[in-house]
């Protein structure tokens, strides 16, 4: 809903405040009714003790006059009515309304009294007031009670009330507004940033100069340079393998147009039959390019998005490309073998990218290795590893050039083997998008190349 980080943080702080400000309303009609309440009661208790000084005590009778003043303390814009109620000591009524109930205990004398009561279908606050007479002591003291409606209490709750309320409001604006131009200042360090971001070329790929950013911000702008310089590396890889592909795929199409060229051109038939055969030989090393590219793009796919992983019988997946590779490897008289200790070991991985990666093992073990040689790959498990190695009789890698031969396109014998240099790159990225480690070494017994991948086993 709030897109803005201005309007969230200004949001996060009104919310409490706004809370606080209710909160202090509250409290502040509690006040007001008190207020109210205590005004009233005064009033009340004024009125009482006028007429409790008009109390006269002459030849044995008690004899009250209610003087003009005890009620003028009432008047108001509101029409409240007032009601008294003077009665001794005894309970006997000496003037004033009858139905004003007496107060609900007894009072010493100069001793007063506030309840609520209904008098007349009104709810009234009274209070009552016990006033000795001194000339007669043996009377008791006099009870006045004053009652008054509750009009002109309602009106002074409301009045007191709504001050409160106004000032609540002004104080929460006056907040707000000092908020907004305080987070205005405060995120101008995110707003210059984001301007920069903003200000540079397409495609450029320069450390982000912070500049005078928040504390805060230095983590930001420290993970956008981090990851400006990864993606300047990938892209800089990538730029080369682009250069590399185009270079690899430009010299088999020259090659096909040429031979195209010279089978037009001969009148010969079999010169023509010569030259199909080159171009056949030709579009079949493209294709096999053309595949290795996908492969190696496949598995790129698979480093940056992994799909989640499935238990996979590596012995089954590795018998299956053998017998793929069977008619390479009788074509070159190559001793395809499989050293086995069981029949199952399963890991977790990609069932199509696991054999991708088999595929490439084989196919540049019997590429490398002459005619007449011995190819062969076993699978062992050991307690929570599964270890996988294609051994072969080859020409074998110098240990200096091991580190190399992963890289793309790289080729270390300058001979007629066919390829591309990009087996062991594929490899490489399948290995590392399924949690393998790969390593080089030398065979126990003469030439070639030992090559080994540590999978982390599947639980049994």
């Amino acid at each position: 809903m709030f897109s803005s980080l201005r309007a969230r943080l200004l949001l996060w702080l009104l919310v409490p405040l706004g809370a606080s400000a209710l909160l202090n309303i509250w409290f502040a009609r509690r006040e007001a009714l008190n207020t109210a309440t205590v005004v009233q009661d005064r009033l009340l208790l004024g009125s009482a003790r006028i007429i409790a000084q008009q109390i006269q005590y002459e030849d044995g009778v008690l004899e009250v006059a209610i003087p003009p003043a005890a009620l003028e303390l009432f008047q108001s814009t509101e029409q409240d009515r007032v009601f008294y109620r003077i009665a001794s000591a005894r309970g006997v009524l000496l003037s004033g309304y009858a139905e004003l109930p007496p107060p609900p205990s007894s009072l010493k004398p100069e001793e007063s009294l506030h309840f609520s009561a209904v008098v007349r279908d009104q709810p009234v606050r009274v209070v009552a007031y016990a006033q000795p007479v001194f000339a007669a002591p043996d009377e008791g003291p006099v009870v006045i009670e004053v009652a008054q409606t509750y009009q002109a209490h309602r009106r002074l709750v409301r009045q007191i009330w709504a001050t409160s309320l106004r000032q609540e409001a002004w104080m929460l604006a006056l907040v707000a507004v000092l908020a907004w131009i305080s987070l205005r200042r405060g995120l101008k360090g995110i707003v210059r940033l984001g301007d920069k971001v903003r200000e540079r070329t397409p495609g450029s790929l320069e450390p982000l100069d912070p500049g005078p950013v928040p504390h805060e911000l230095q983590p930001l702008v420290g993970a956008i340079n981090g990851y400006v310089q990864r993606l300047d590396a990938q892209m800089a890889v990538r730029s080369r393998f682009i250069a590399n592909a185009s270079h690899q795929l430009r010299t088999p199409f020259t090659v096909l147009q040429t031979q195209v060229n010279f089978g037009l051109r001969s009148p010969e038939p079999g010169q023509k039959d010569e030259a199909l055969r080159a171009i056949f030989q030709g579009v079949r090393s493209g294709t096999r390019l053309v595949n290795q590219l996908l492969s190696l793009s496949t598995a790129e796919a698979g480093v940056q998005h992994p799909r989640p992983p499935v238990p996979v019988n590596l012995v089954d997946l590795v018998q299956r490309v053998l017998e793929e590779q069977a008619a390479l490897a009788q074509a070159k008289d190559i001793d395809l073998g499989l050293d086995l200790q069981t029949d199952r070991v399963e890991i977790l991985a990609s069932s199509s990218m696991l054999h991708e990666l088999v595929a490439n093992l084989v196919d540049n073990a019997l590429r490398y290795t002459p005619a007449g040689g011995v190819v062969t790959v076993a699978v062992r498990r050991m307690e929570e590893l599964v270890i996988l190695r294609v051994e072969d009789n080859g020409p074998g890698i110098p240990p200096e050039d091991r580190a190399r031969v992963f890289e793309r396109f790289c080729r270390l014998h300058d001979d007629d083997t066919p390829g591309c240099g990009l087996g062991l790159s594929i490899v490489q990225e399948v290995a590392q998008a399924l949690g393998a480690e790969v390593q080089l070494s030398d065979p126990a017994v003469g030439t070639g190349l030992v090559v080994t991948l540590v999978f982390p086993a599947s639980p049994r």
